[in-house]
């Protein structure tokens, strides 16, 4: 099994100012394109067999910009579903809900097309989104690239070590930066976190 890479979208409005930021359509700041930029040489320097690419704006603008124009757009990759907070900050939350704490509590309902996902939830996408991974691992001899969003990234590297869901909380991961996961001795790791050109 190769290298699997993943890429956090460059910055936003929203992620800059804290707002969770799910299934809001949120295009990049020039901040964000920049940090985009700066991915290309950690990126194109590994032979890419397979990427994949959450639906939304940021993401696909990031895939873009990196040069993973081919990428394949997969939903779920998208961001965790916020439900009720949607574009609230966590302070915000916590100001009603003392303590509160996303990766344990999960999120208030919100309306019908953003009905909010529990930890659990998002834990069944990023295990159907490893099965496609592992599928394009045993048809590539290249890394496999997943270009998606913080929280739901976050998850996925937990399921990927074996752990809950909720240990998805250990993992801080910045905007614009690479992560990388490998093995050893047959085991999953983490080989890099938070990469970007000037770490």
């Amino acid at each position: 099994m190769g290298d699997l890479f993943l890429v956090r979208h460059g910055e936003t409005e929203w992620s800059r100012s804290g707002r969770h930021t799910g299934r809001t359509d949120v295009p990049l700041t020039d901040r964000g394109r920049t940090e985009a930029r700066r991915l290309v040489p950690l990126i194109r320097s590994h032979r890419i067999g397979a990427a994949f690419v959450s639906p939304l704006r940021r993401a696909r603008e990031t895939a873009d910009l990196i040069g993973l124009r081919d990428a394949r757009v997969d939903a779920d990759l998208c961001e965790w579903d916020y439900g009720g907070y949607e574009g609230v900050t966590t302070a915000e939350i916590q100001r009603s809900r003392p303590g509160w704490f996303l990766f344990t509590d999960g999120v208030a309902p919100g309306p019908p097309e953003r009905p909010g996902e529990t930890p659990e939830q998002v834990g069944e996408r990023a295990d159907r989104m490893l099965a496609r991974v592992d599928t394009a691992f045993a048809g590539t001899e290249g890394c496999v690239v997943l270009v998606a969003h913080g929280h739901f990234l976050r998850v996925l590297t937990a399921r990927r070590l074996g752990l809950p869901p909720s240990h998805g909380a250990l993992f801080q991961l910045a905007t614009g930066t690479v992560c990388r996961l490998g093995t050893e001795h047959g085991r999953p790791v983490i080989a890099g976190w938070n990469v970007s050109p000037s770490s």
